[in-house]
């Protein structure tokens, strides 16, 4: 028994020691929004949006991808399964190619929604994106969480579930 004990014991720390490094590489990997983000008009595929309207009611998940980001790969399904299942999703392609290119990606890969193509990056350097992915919830126009690189389907739900419990 005491062995159970002392195996339980060591998997609780591994556990809190890879929480507290994932949240130690998303804070230094965060970008440095600025404070009107919401506010700022986004010239999108569907014509001009607001963050701050389409977060209004419902948490958004901002994903900022790119078609040459290896990871990005893996994540893309994921958003589009949350997208196609009622999720509000904002992507945001950089340097991706013509709007065109990425309308085409975006509909081969399933991804619903607003869809933004940054083709110079101009977004990305304004938002500070470091990495890609990077995902952003907004809720009522306010940013509740951001995190960069892979992230699980849970783990994103997790984060808007608790944009709409807690930030309101």
């Amino acid at each position: 028994m005491s062995r159970l004990k002392r195996w339980l014991r060591e998997a609780l720390w591994l556990l809190l020691a890879g929480v507290l490094i994932m949240l130690a590489a998303d804070w230094l990997r965060a970008p440095q929004l600025p404070a009107d983000l919401a506010q700022q008009p986004l010239t999108t595929l569907q014509g001009e949006q607001s963050l701050a309207g389409l977060s209004a009611s419902k948490p958004v998940l901002v994903y900022v991808w790119a078609s040459w980001c290896g990871v990005c790969k893996l994540t893309t399904p994921v958003v589009a399964r949350l997208s196609q299942q009622g999720v509000p999703v904002v992507s945001v392609a950089l340097r991706s190619g013509s709007d065109a290119q990425v309308t085409q990606q975006l509909t081969k890969k399933g991804l619903q929604g607003i869809a933004v193509n940054d083709a110079r990056g101009e977004l990305g350097q304004r938002w500070h994106i470091a990495a890609t992915p990077t995902f952003i919830v907004l809720y009522q126009g306010r940013v509740t969480s951001t995190t960069s690189g892979w992230s699980s389907r849970w783990g994103l739900m997790l984060r808007l579930w608790w944009a709409a419990q807690f930030s309101g």
